[in-house]
Parts: C-alpha cells; sequence; structure tokens
C-alpha cells in the first residue's frame, strides 16, 4: 500500500513539474522549421528594411529562414492581427513599430484583436528619427518657412503617410498641432508608395523614418528640413532638429520592435531576445543601422513592454487632442 502511494505521489510530482515547465524542450529545440516575420507594410520602408535586417542575422545564427511576409493595410493592423491570430509557438513573428502597437489602437477603436492583450514583447530593435523630407518644388528651406508655407496655402499642401496610423502619418499630426501648421492627409498602403508620388511631385512632403528616405535626399530627389530626434543623427549630421527650428520639446521619433502571440512560452522568447541583442550589440550591425540613421536599442522583453504602455498613453493623448480621425 505504501509502494503504491509512493508512487502516486512521484507521478504527481513529475506532472506538477511537467505543469511548471511546459515548453523546455521546445525550446532546446527551438525553431526547427522557418520562422515567419510578417511586416505589416509594403517592402521598402524602415519597418520593412529593419525586419530583413533582423530576418537575415536569424537566419545566420540558426541555419533556419526567417520568411519575411508583407500583409500591409490599416496602419499595419492588417498584419498584427494575422500574428495575433497565429499560433504562439514562436514561428509567427511580428515586426511592430511604434503605429502598429502604440497608435493604431486608439486610431481603430474596433480593432478584431486586443491590441494590450494580444502581443507579448520579445525585442526592442532600434529607434529611429523621422526626418522631415520636401519635394523640390516646395520653397521652403527650414521649418519655419514651412510652416509659413503652409499657413499661407490652405488646403493646398499634402503629406503623404504609410497608412492610416502609421508613424509618419502620428508625426505629422503632432506637427500640426505644435505648429498650428494644417495639411491635408494622403495614407497610402506602406512607406515606399509614398515616397514614390513625393519624389514624383504627387504629394508635397512627409514625416518618415531616415532609411526610407536617405538615398532620395542624397541624390537630390526629396529636399531634408529637419529630424524629429531630440538630437542630430549620424547619417544627416549638418540637418537640425524640429526642436532647435523653433520648436523646444519636438520629439517624434519612431521605434521598432517584435512582438509575439501572447501565449508563446516564455524561453522561446528569451531565446529569440537574447539572439537578436547579439546580433544587435555586434559593431556591424550598429554601424548598419546608424549609417541608415537608426539606432539599435537591445534590452530585454520587460523595457520593451513598458516603453510599449508608455507610448500609447502619450499618443492617445496626441489624438484626442489634435482631433485625429482616420479617413
Amino acid at each position: 500500500m505504501q509502494h503504491q502511494i509512493n508512487r502516486r505521489h512521484a507521478l504527481k510530482m513529475v506532472a506538477a513539474t511537467a505543469a511548471a515547465f511546459p515548453a523546455f524542450a521546445m525550446a532546446d529545440g527551438y525553431p526547427d522549421k522557418p520562422i515567419r516575420l510578417v511586416v505589416p507594410f509594403t517592402p521598402g520602408g524602415s519597418t520593412d528594411i529593419l525586419g530583413r535586417t533582423i530576418g537575415q542575422q536569424l537566419t545566420n545564427a540558426w541555419h533556419q529562414p526567417v520568411v519575411i511576409d508583407n500583409v500591409p493595410g490599416a496602419g499595419g493592423s492588417i498584419g498584427a492581427d494575422k500574428v495575433a491570430k497565429a499560433p504562439a509557438d514562436g514561428y509567427t513573428l511580428l515586426m511592430g513599430h511604434i503605429g502598429t502597437l502604440t497608435v493604431t489602437p486608439s486610431l481603430y477603436p474596433k480593432l478584431p484583436y486586443d491590441p494590450v492583450k494580444a502581443f507579448a514583447p520579445v525585442a526592442w530593435i532600434a529607434r529611429v528619427p523621422n526626418v522631415l523630407v520636401v519635394h523640390p518644388s516646395v520653397p521652403a528651406k527650414t521649418v519655419k518657412e514651412l510652416v509659413a508655407y503652409v499657413k499661407a496655402n490652405p488646403g493646398k499642401v499634402n503629406y503623404g503617410s504609410g497608412g492610416n496610423g502609421s508613424a509618419a502619418h502620428i508625426a505629422t499630426e503632432y506637427f500640426d498641432l505644435v505648429t498650428g501648421a494644417k495639411m491635408q492627409h494622403v495614407p497610402y498602403k506602406g512607406t515606399a508608395p509614398a515616397v514614390i508620388d513625393l519624389v514624383a511631385g504627387q504629394i508635397q512632403l512627409m514625416f518618415t523614418g531616415v532609411p526610407a528616405v536617405l538615398s532620395q535626399v542624397q541624390a537630390g530627389q526629396l529636399r531634408a528640413i529637419a529630424v524629429s530626434s531630440p538630437h542630430r543623427v549620424k547619417a544627416m549630421p549638418d540637418l537640425p532638429t524640429v526642436a532647435e527650428s523653433g520648436y523646444p520639446g519636438f520629439e517624434a521619433d519612431q521605434w521598432y520592435g517584435v512582438v509575439a502571440p501572447a501565449a508563446t512560452p516564455k524561453d522561446v522568447i528569451a531565446k529569440l531576445n537574447q539572439q537578436i541583442n547579439k546580433s544587435l550589440s555586434s559593431a556591424e550591425i550598429r554601424e548598419r543601422l546608424a549609417s541608415e540613421g537608426a539606432e539599435a536599442t537591445p534590452n530585454t522583453p520587460e523595457v520593451f513592454g513598458k516603453l510599449i504602455d508608455s507610448e500609447m498613453v502619450r499618443w492617445r493623448e496626441v489624438i484626442q487632442k489634435g482631433g485625429v480621425k482616420v479617413g
């Protein structure tokens, strides 16, 4: 009888241990098949550029393909919804950014997923200053000249963005709120098509991440006016900040990070975080990002989660004060 009791006790202990550590075996063998990294915008924008950089680093480290899946639309919420509803096994990830993770929830109150509960933070990838660029036909070379031009031409100046709720959208609305310059929003399904139309003169200006327009600025196809960061950026050292240009305190950087479905095992998240941080800490990646105007930000999932929470509060206030609506 005592032998049976001891056996039952042993079985309970084994079951309890398995319940407490359900995913160790999975993490030990992870990844053993391709990973899908959803980029919720069209190819060519900052989100896509950074997603492909990280994807290639993971592929090199683990010898498993990281497949980039561009799923544009609705400020990134269509791609985000796919990831929110994907199996929580670490094989479907979202290349999130400020717009998708903290702005879209305030602009789209009826999202098909819970933006707070749907995702688990994995890794904070980078901070990317926005650069304010105009078509050469716009007769403004400084922020103050641009504001004066917009105010002198009410309803005639259009700005592009990668979609409603995108980082470019909210940064420009914040700029409007601070400067009193009201411009017309033209949303696209990604940054790349917006940049194409800006170069063609179909729209007059846009805020966007430095990597997305650096080559066009260097080629003289676009004129850079200012950057949105608190400090000047290495890629454009002679370009002033908006704060330096007469609007102290203005800051509207983009940031990017990887998230996973909320129920993804913590040890899988830890393994992803460790490898991504290792890549971001390498001199090669830091230099590559810096050359494109991006700053690598390796950190813990917890720190990234706190960033998401604080930014959601910050941009909700901007959206409410500015009366920002999706078209």
